[in-house]
């Protein structure tokens, strides 16, 4: 599948959106997220789409769903506690198990939280890193354990919402750790926005991707501010579509993906800014 602007790659958008159909504001029943993710992976848009993200407690009612393997991510809102029971259920699921998301529990410290860790196995870690004094210290153990980051990007309420400055340090230390990441909650569209139903600001997944690049580039804080806070479609979609292989790989090595209740929503933005063509489109989900 070629891109439209010419010099992008659609690989620069491969396994990009995490399927977070289940969660809120979709919140779509599990017996109808599981047949349209596979659904969404058959479609012409389907090498886009990353795996099923579920809660951890959503696993016991899998296995009377799924017909086919699928790959699954798994948050466990519980904190490490909850990652053996989850890997011993995945086991009887026909799924992948490709990572886990978890937060840090209010009742551990950062050292006891890594320590619990190691019940993951070889699953893939995503944590997810808090917004206060302990950020420098869980980026740098996962560094040093070979963790990735998790970070919310906002929420049902305004404050759960980084501010660019905020967002620009956090992604110039994950990059300067060398510490992959994903993001999730409030990406709701491809560009920096204002929502007009609640007034929330609200950041666009492809100034991520732009600021993690620039970051990636060695470029000031303030560029990636300026990167993070642009709403220009056409500009946004000129500097992504000028992206060449190499710093395009480079920048979704370190920005892995981002969990969407929508998948349709944002191919159809990626579609509108000329970055992916309109035959993604051809036969989609709208479920």
């Amino acid at each position: 599948m070629d891109l439209v602007r010419p010099g992008a790659q659609v690989s620069l958008f491969d396994a990009f959106l995490d399927d977070a159909a289940v969660f809120p504001p979709g919140l779509k029943p599990l017996p109808e997220a599981v047949p349209d993710h596979a659904k969404h992976h058959a479609s012409a848009y389907g090498e886009l789409v990353g795996p099923l993200v579920l809660a951890a407690p959503a696993l016991a009612e899998v296995g009377a769903i799924a017909s086919a393997p699928f790959d699954l991510a798994v948050t466990a809102p519980g904190g490490p506690a909850q990652l053996p029971d989850a890997l011993g259920r995945a086991a009887d699921l026909p799924v992948r198990l490709v990572g886990f998301e978890v937060a840090i529990p209010a009742d551990l410290g950062v050292v006891e939280f890594f320590t619990a860790l190691e019940t993951a196995g070889d699953v893939p870690v995503f944590v997810e890193v808090p917004r206060d004094e302990r950020r420098a210290e869980v980026i740098a153990t996962c560094a040093k354990t070979g963790h990735q980051a998790k970070f919310r990007t906002g929420g049902v309420k305004a404050e759960l919402y980084p501010d660019e400055a905020e967002l620009a340090a956090a992604i110039q230390a994950v990059v300067a750790a060398g510490v992959g990441f994903k993001a999730t909650a409030g990406l709701h569209h491809a560009l920096r926005n204002t929502d007009p139903a609640t007034g929330f600001e609200q950041h666009g997944f492809l100034n991520l991707l732009l600021a993690t690049g620039a970051a990636l580039a060695g470029a000031p804080e303030a560029e990636l501010v300026a990167a993070l806070a642009e709403r220009d479609g056409a500009r946004i979609a000129s500097q992504v579509s000028e992206m060449d292989s190499d710093n395009g790989a480079a920048a979704r090595a370190m920005f892995r993906s981002f969990g969407t209740c929508s998948i349709i929503e944002p191919v159809t933005e990626l579609v509108d800014l000329g970055l992916v063509p309109a035959s993604a489109l051809k036969g989609s989900v709208t479920t």
